[in-house]
């Protein structure tokens, strides 16, 4: 593959000719077609990476055009390029496979980097089509066999192979990073790092010494220079999960890493490059943040290139059953469900959803002491599980063992403990003062 070799499908003769001009002077190679049917001739006869077409061809819709030049030569990149841009025209284009989409008399100059991300995107294609591929698949982590799962991992292994930005939507705990990964791992950037971060889970300064790195002396502390995981990710993939909680000014400087992959280390005057997929994941409505002046319009288009809404725990089937064995053979047992386990496990609301269902099968194996998980070692308070019943009362007549077992278990580390106890710090205090539990 002559990685400088690039084809222009435009009808337009002088546009065509003068963004010919402009690219050579750069050191490219470059092809001319006029018209769609002459641009897919060439691209069958030339080594050509990237490709620039236009949206309205005499005998094509450019838009479509690019499924086929993708059928044609997969690692080709293919940017649209249009007088008449609209972000509905755009979302199409990315979702048949386009590395990007263009106004026709944007600033010239932004044309000269973008084809360079795009020439560097193909040649990371290129390498993977021509890897051997592994005999497992990044989705094997993805546990599910119901139809909306099904559906949902056919979406997400169509996206995999593409360059297209995806953002995930669903409720906490659905298994988002998850899917991040299996995107990630599928794709032309899975020899590289995927590397993630939670944007609420902690300042905005931290964020962005997090995201961007920092130069030495930058402020107080800062004793050595320090990479972000945009340079560590480089090649690869960042996951921005609960990215609806960026703050305004950082949304800015990531809209400028999507649009030509550049941004500035703290403390530094130099602007860096980095070759990356992007993979954001929410639980908000973005689009009523927008409203709300919460969250960038242009950010939320160019993330939201492919959509993929997580479905509700509750809204998944015999999914529960299946997920509640896997965690069963992680966490190490070789042990079975009781009928009424797993009955309760069915009929119970999930409002924590995987997240919740992991934390009540590791809850359920620490009091365990039978070959089978029975219904009794589900919480007093689980939604399956009538009040008032023998259950309820056996729970409460072996609360303070239920209380040491788990504390023995963490080893002594109260925060963990109250967590799979599902109660409070707090209760868990009053708890073991009341029970004359020793502290650890």
């Amino acid at each position: 593959m002559n990685s400088k070799s690039l084809l222009i499908i435009d009808d337009e003769k002088k546009l065509c000719d003068l963004l010919a001009r402009i690219l050579e002077l750069e050191g490219y190679t470059v092809y001319k077609a006029y018209t769609g049917k002459e641009g897919l001739s060439i691209l069958g006869q030339q080594q050509v990476s990237v490709v620039l077409c236009d949206v309205k061809l005499p005998d094509y819709n450019g838009i479509d055009l690019v499924a086929l030049i993708k059928q044609l030569k997969p690692f080709v990149q293919v940017i649209n390029l249009t007088a008449y841009g609209t972000i509905a025209d755009s979302v199409v284009a990315m979702k048949n496979g386009a590395y990007d989409y263009m106004t026709k008399g944007d600033d010239n100059d932004k044309i000269i980097p973008l084809v360079a991300k795009a020439f560097e995107a193909a040649e990371i294609a290129a390498q993977s089509l021509s890897s051997p591929k592994p005999s497992s698949n990044g989705f094997d982590e993805v546990i599910g066999k119901s139809k909306v799962m099904l559906d949902l991992v056919a979406m997400a292994k169509k996206v995999a192979h593409t360059e297209a930005n995806v953002l995930l939507l669903g409720e906490t705990g659905t298994g988002k990073e998850v899917f991040a990964k299996a995107i990630h791992q599928s794709s032309a950037h899975a020899k590289h790092e995927f590397m993630a971060i939670n944007c609420s889970a902690i300042s905005a300064e931290l964020l962005e010494s997090e995201l961007f790195g920092f130069k030495k002396g930058a402020f107080t502390g800062a004793l050595q220079d320090k990479k972000g995981l945009l340079e560590q990710a480089d090649g690869g993939t960042l996951f921005l999960d609960e990215i609806g909680d960026m703050p305004l000014h950082m949304q800015a400087k990531i809209l400028r890493v999507l649009e030509d992959g550049t941004f500035i280390k703290i403390g530094d005057l130099q602007t860096k490059k980095v070759t990356i997929r992007i993979i954001a994941a929410t639980h908000k409505n973005l689009l009523e943040e927008v409203e709300k002046g919460n969250f960038r319009e242009d950010l939320y288009y160019r993330l939201a290139v492919f959509t993929l809404l997580l479905p509700k725990l509750n809204d998944r089937g015999d999914d529960v059953v299946l997920l509640a064995n896997h965690f069963i053979k992680r966490f190490g047992a070789a042990i079975s469900m009781s009928e009424s386990f797993k009955t309760a496990l069915l009929k119970h609301q999930w409002k924590g959803n995987i997240r919740e269902l992991k934390n009540t099968i590791e809850r359920s194996l620490i009091l365990n002491e039978e070959p089978v998980l029975d219904v009794t070692l589900l919480p007093s308070n689980f939604n399956a599980t009538p009040v008032g019943s023998a259950v309820d009362l056996e729970m409460s007549s072996v609360e303070e063992q239920h209380i040491r077992k788990v504390l023995q278990h963490t080893t002594g580390n109260k925060s963990e403990a109250a967590k799979l106890l599902g109660i409070g710090l707090a209760t868990l205090y009053r708890k073991m003062e009341q029970y004359g539990i020793a502290k650890y």
